[in-house]
């Protein structure tokens, strides 16, 4: 099979059960997919489940397809760790042996630094929910114009910020000078947060911007871009890989929007990597306990999916898995140490269950056995199992 054109979507934080290891992170029992369609009464995405999701694990209202459209199977996390950038880079060949630190509240040898480069006061500085701690902080951010600092169970620094009280390129400005003031640290991620409203409706944009650790040695995306081939990030690609490795990045308002942007893009697209991260699920879903919400963007997905398959040509791959869990019916509001679903899609590709895999990296190595470029030194490519 010659392969001009690899479409790799990944379902942000769509986990398919906890991994071996999940006690180590308080997640045993964690389970995305299943417990989203056990909460909504059973689920029903018929074009996900022709391609194998409920062959992959059992899901309350689905039964497994007798004959797939495509190879199925799921992954474990070789790296340790739970995060988006952990879960990215492992997608793109890397495997991080040391999770990113992360901190319960940040030192004041991290905001006075931090404080000085802003000239803004600091709220917060604690773990919480991105939501509550608007509702909470927010009245005190409008009144006297300090910045909101929060953390989660994952390596990040959050700043959050009233666009009418902070104009964005100035809580940008003040989450780049966090990132350089982080950098010996090493935490994984520092994160815009702006929101719009009135206290009591609160509402986060997505003029939110991420501000990644870059990746620490060469992925599958620079192999790809060093051959000449052109690699699209959609969504938040950009941010996560600091833009290493991409050819473009197109920035997106939400799940639709990468949808639609994603159909905009393959249509001229002759040859090469589009690399979508469809972020609601994680963001507006999984970290707000709304399995009905989460449901309702896999119904979006399913409905999609139609459309763009019918545009798949002779020699394209698709691919669709995630970057880690968050189970949005398992206690508290943080990422779940979980397997993540793979399924593999197109002309020619044959309905073979891929098992589970031993790590994400499995994705990067068969990316670049079909564009025929040299892989990161992890993984063990599939493509010769679904040809």
């Amino acid at each position: 099979m010659h392969t001009d054109r690899v479409f790799l979507l990944i379902l942000d934080s769509l986990g398919c059960g906890a991994l071996p290891d999940a006690a180590e992170y308080h997640d045993e029992g964690s389970n995305t997919l299943g417990g989203i369609a056990t909460a909504v009464g059973g689920a029903h995405l018929p074009h996900l489940g022709a391609l194998g999701l409920a062959n992959i694990i059992p899901v309350a209202g689905m039964a497994p397809a007798a004959a797939p459209a495509g190879a199925y199977g799921k992954m474990r996390e070789a790296s340790k760790g739970k995060d988006t950038t952990t879960g990215h880079f492992e997608i793109a060949g890397l495997r991080l042996d040391r999770a990113f630190p992360v901190f319960p509240s940040f030192p004041e040898e991290i905001l006075g630094p931090f404080r000085q480069a802003t000239g803004r006061g600091v709220l917060g500085n604690k773990a919480a929910s991105g939501t509550a701690i608007l509702d909470e902080l927010g009245p005190q951010h409008l009144a006297t114009g300090d910045l909101i600092v929060y953390t989660s169970a994952d390596s990040v620094f959050q700043v959050a910020a009233h666009e009418e009280k902070v104009p964005l390129e100035e809580l940008y400005r003040a989450c780049e000078a966090a990132r350089r003031i982080l950098d010996p640290y090493g935490v994984g991620r520092v994160i815009a947060r702006p929101f719009v409203g009135p206290p009591g409706a609160f509402q986060r944009t997505y003029n939110r911007r991420d501000y990644s650790m870059p990746p620490p040695q060469p992925t599958v995306l620079d192999a790809l871009k060093a051959a000449g081939f052109p690699v699209v990030g959609i969504g938040k690609i950009g941010d996560i890989f600091t833009m290493q490795g991409l050819t473009e990045s197109l920035h997106t308002e939400g799940n639709a929007d990468g949808l639609k942007v994603t159909l905009e893009v393959e249509a001229r697209l002759a040859r090469g990597l589009l690399f979508l991260n469809l972020v609601d699920f994680d963001m507006l879903f999984g970290h707000r306990n709304d399995p009905q919400g989460y449901y309702g963007a896999l119904q979006e997905v399913d409905r999609w999916l139609p459309g763009f398959q019918a545009r798949l040509r002779p020699g394209d791959l698709a691919l669709i898995t995630a970057d880690h869990g968050n189970d949005p019916t398992y206690p508290g509001t943080d990422h779940t140490r979980e397997h993540v679903p793979l399924l593999a899609f197109g002309p020619g590709v044959r309905p073979v269950d891929l098992g589970v895999r031993a790590t994400f990296a499995d994705v990067a190595a068969t990316i670049a056995a079909a564009f025929g470029v040299t892989a990161p030194p992890h993984g063990r490519s599939f493509l010769e199992e679904i040809l």
